[in-house]
């Protein structure tokens, strides 16, 4: 369940809730009991932590597992084949007779 932050626009209260998403949003004050308790709109809680995945990762084969890992020149190698190519010259850009 997700938590939500609240706060009374009439006595500056604030309060975070723990709510179903399908429940109602509250509105009265637990403090001043005032019909001004309103939803704040906040950042999302979570944090990514870990080394992340690559699109190498899942290319194993069939079945989703991942391939295994590689040493870091397999790495350096994969990365100078996947540089682009040098471009060709122009068409017509020699001399013309």
């Amino acid at each position: 369940m997700p938590i939500y932050a609240y706060r009374c626009e009439a006595c500056g209260f604030a309060k975070d809730v723990l709510q179903k998403m399908s429940d109602a949003p509250l509105t009265q004050c637990p403090s001043c009991g005032k019909a001004e308790f309103r939803k704040q709109v906040t950042a999302a809680g979570f944090q990514l932590k870990g080394s992340g995945w690559y699109v190498t990762d899942f290319r194993g084969g069939s079945g989703g597992t991942a391939a295994p890992a590689t040493s870091g020149a397999a790495k350096s190698e994969a990365k100078s084949e996947a540089a682009p190519a040098a471009p060709a010259p122009a068409a017509g850009s020699g001399s013309s007779e």
